[in-house]
């Protein structure tokens, strides 16, 4: 899964409105408009492909590492609200640092949403993924820590989707 499509899972998991995507670009420290906002959420279709569109995975502004950092920053903020005594811009990360961005999804979105690791395997559980207590630890730590584990698409999307079922009435 690429950037774009982290972002858009997680803004219908979360039922997250496009003022409030902006908003949070915008507390991460990017100005993104509602133009761009919409564009790195649209897919680039072509009528004479259609069974190809779900291979092809093209959005029309693709996103790199550090513009979805930023944006979780931003949504930790959103949900929290700025930390008292210290700055409100987070330390941004350059791009090539940013390795695994699966665990950062996870890592960020546990804190905007004050999740409990048990709260963290209740979701994944709901989706059908069932990783144990130290899987989950693993993926949590910082890279470079010799326990540390590179989270995979399949827990990523399972997580987006296991919100979507606890987050989301239909």
């Amino acid at each position: 899964m690429n950037n774009n499509d982290l972002l858009l899972r997680l803004r219908y998991a979360l039922d997250i409105k496009d003022t409030d995507i902006v908003k949070a670009f915008e507390l991460g420290g990017l100005t993104v408009t509602k133009e761009e906002e919409k564009n790195m959420l649209k897919k680039i279709t072509n009528q004479a492909e259609e069974k190809d569109e779900f291979e092809k995975n093209t959005y029309v502004k693709p996103i790199n590492n550090q513009v979805f950092d930023s944006f979780l920053n931003g949504f930790i903020i959103l949900k929290r609200g700025p930390q008292k005594n210290k700055p409100t811009e987070a330390p941004q990360l350059k791009s090539n640092q940013i390795r695994h961005i699966n665990n950062l999804l996870l890592k960020k979105v546990k804190i905007a949403l004050q999740l409990t690791s048990d709260d963290m395997l209740d979701i994944m559980a709901e989706a059908g993924a069932y990783p144990s207590k130290g899987e989950l630890g693993a993926i949590l730590r910082k890279e470079g820590h010799r326990n540390f584990k590179p989270c995979g698409d399949k827990y990523a999307r399972n997580f987006l989707k296991g919100l979507t079922v606890c987050y989301r009435e239909d």
